[in-house]
């Protein structure tokens, strides 16, 4: 974590931006002081770094499982961008839920925690015991069978509402499929694949 001080946030935040070669709206920092007086101003600020974030959704996690009276470990890596978190405790099954939907909740309070901490929005995908990477392998199968059925009937299907990273699964299996076309519709939670055909 490196500091920076300048009369003003903006002029903090441009030195950063110099020194890191980094635009000025994909840095992550905090005010840690400021100081106004008569004649002059000073203001400081903490610029993180990607593994701060990753360090902070691991202690963020941790402390969150231990509420509910559960310890467990993380264990995190960066890949294509995702921190990708894999969760182990002695009670892996309650933190999955029923079709991972405890999963999930997690998911998204720890995106939200981190975020929020670091004014910049990241890409995170829980895990535990594989069971994501499970549940994609059914996803992928499921996802061409019902597209090789769209082939046949040329009449759109759209699957059950699902998180973002599941859709974007889905989307990553079919694109390139011969007559196939996938698109996400709905809001929120609600958001559910089509797949259609296309001459």
């Amino acid at each position: 974590m490196k500091t920076y001080s300048a009369k003003t946030l903006e002029e903090a935040l441009a030195a950063a931006a110099q020194d890191l070669s980094l635009p000025v709206e994909e840095i992550s920092y905090e005010v840690t002081d400021e100081k106004k007086g008569l004649f002059s101003k000073k203001v400081t600020i903490a610029i993180y770094e990607l593994s701060d974030a990753i360090a902070y959704a691991e202690d963020y996690l941790i402390k969150g499982i231990a509420t509910f009276g559960i310890t467990a470990t993380t264990k995190a890596v960066l890949s294509d961008d995702i921190i990708r978190i894999s969760i182990d405790s002695d009670h892996n099954s309650i933190l999955i839920g029923k079709n991972g939907k405890t999963l999930q909740a997690l998911n998204e309070l720890t995106k939200l925690a981190v975020s929020s901490k670091f004014k910049k929005r990241f890409r995170i995908l829980l895990d535990i015991n594989d069971y994501k990477d499970s549940k994609y392998e059914k996803l992928i199968s499921i996802a061409r069978r019902t597209a090789r059925e769209v082939q046949k009937t040329k009449v759109s299907v759209t699957l059950e509402a699902m998180p973002a990273d599941e859709r974007r699964v889905i989307h990553n299996a079919l694109n390139g499929m011969p007559n196939i076309k996938t698109e996400s519709i709905g809001e929120g939670h609600h958001r559910q694949v089509t797949i259609k055909y296309v001459d």
